[in-house]
């Protein structure tokens, strides 16, 4: 029987819900063109990571030097001092102990946090804040293209780079679209057998030479995967898979002929109970987290100079700990800035306080900076995207909201 492509490509993918719950990770790569070689010769990678579930941003960069902050955090709340103290990036902010790569690149002035920050969205449903955050509209249901795939069209065009493939069961939003100029191609391979990957190939190999013949890298790439250096070991949880799927795409950025932007989607931390303080879940995840951005570090070799990579959630979590030990949907939260590209080594913060009035409807961390005004700085000052286009195409209608200035050098 003669299965249409598309049918192929629904049996391999699995729902957004079922994502979200099941803990998946995946990678897209866009078939990009390098971009326009500076005159200093920068060849700049971008790298989006988006955490799926809301990060508790207090829990990960805690405002130790904030007096509301431990009676709110409670039982899960870091300490600088003691058994797994959490360290001090200034005299007001300390980092989660789960992450010492993270630490050790902002020691080194390659890492930066935005805290205090949040998309457009006000309401507290994953979905529509994950719309909100990867479509770049100031609300949900707006299109169904990303913001960097609309970056990608505005880009200034250089040499043509083929060899991109988006691997993994489903293409982040952010970089989804219909450019003529931008292509990608979904390959489910992660949750394919052979047989119907291979059968998937076939099929386009008629009707779309050039895809099937990405297919086909991407089957070989994974399988190649499937090496014992390339498997998340046994108790990992996702703090395995996150180091995988970011060791893949290190390998593929730095060739001089692949990708020169992707985008990662980690899912998993809604911690809603047993959240853990300096040990525990979130401890686990940002583990892992912390291991990728150490594997795009190695692997990206000598194009980490020019890296930059943003990690960004949907909103952040309740100030206060709920009574199963864990934080609810809430507002404000944390953006990480990491990369040989960053001008880092600074909490930058407009800090609005803990005290019960000064929560966001008296229960989350307020927002103070917008996610848009975080990530337009990066790609005005990194890719070189004007600020008219980030304005109006990129982030259509947010003219009032200005690219911060000075997050990469």
């Amino acid at each position: 029987m003669t299965m249409d492509p598309s049918e192929v490509l629904r049996s391999l993918a699995p729902s957004r819900r079922a994502l979200l719950l099941g803990g998946a990770s995946f990678a897209a790569w866009a078939y990009l063109p390098k971009f326009a070689r500076a005159a200093d010769g920068r060849d700049p990678r971008l790298i989006v990571v988006i955490l799926r579930g809301a990060l508790d941003g207090l829990a990960t960069v805690a405002p130790t030097g904030d007096p509301d902050y431990a009676g709110l955090h409670g039982s899960i709340a870091l300490t600088v001092d003691g058994p797994h103290a959490a360290t001090m990036l200034d005299s007001y902010f300390a980092l989660h102990p789960a992450m010492p790569e993270f630490a050790r690149m902002y020691r080194e002035k390659h890492a930066a946090v935005i805290h205090a920050v949040s998309t457009p969205y006000r309401d507290r449903s994953h979905f529509d804040g994950q719309d909100v955050l990867e479509t770049g509209f100031a609300g949900p249901g707006r299109v169904q293209s990303g913001w960097l795939n609309r970056t990608l069209e505005a880009l200034p065009r250089g040499d043509r780079v083929t060899s991109g493939l988006a691997i993994g069961p489903t293409t982040p939003l952010v970089l989804r679209g219909a450019a003529p100029t931008v292509g990608w191609a979904p390959v489910a391979l992660p949750q394919a057998d052979d047989d119907t990957a291979m059968r998937l190939v076939e099929l386009y190999s008629h009707r779309d030479p050039a895809l099937a013949s990405a297919l086909s890298q991407g089957l070989q790439l994974d399988k190649a995967a499937q090496g014992d250096d390339m498997k998340p070991k046994p108790g990992t949880n996702n703090a395995g898979a996150m180091r995988l799927v970011a060791r893949g795409a290190a390998k593929l950025m730095a060739a001089d002929d692949g990708p020169r932007i992707a985008a990662l989607a980690f899912d998993g931390w809604d911690t809603h109970a047993n959240e853990g303080g300096p040990v525990g879940r979130l401890a686990q995840l940002l583990s892992g987290l912390d291991g990728a951005l150490a594997e795009f570090e190695s692997g990206l070799g000598e194009r980490w100079r020019d890296t930059a990579v943003v990690v960004a959630t949907e909103f952040g979590r309740t100030a206060h700990i709920n009574g199963t030990e864990g934080t609810d949907h809430g507002t404000g939260t944390i953006a990480l800035l990491a990369g040989g590209a960053v001008n880092g080594g600074r909490v930058i913060a407009d800090w609005p306080g803990l005290k019960p009035a000064n929560l966001y409807e008296g229960r989350d961390l307020a927002p103070t900076t917008d996610l848009r005004a975080v990530i337009k700085g990066v790609l005005r000052d990194h890719l070189g995207v004007a600020e008219r286009v980030l304005a109006e195409a990129v982030f259509p209608d947010s003219a009032a909201v200005k690219g911060m200035q000075g997050l990469v050098g």
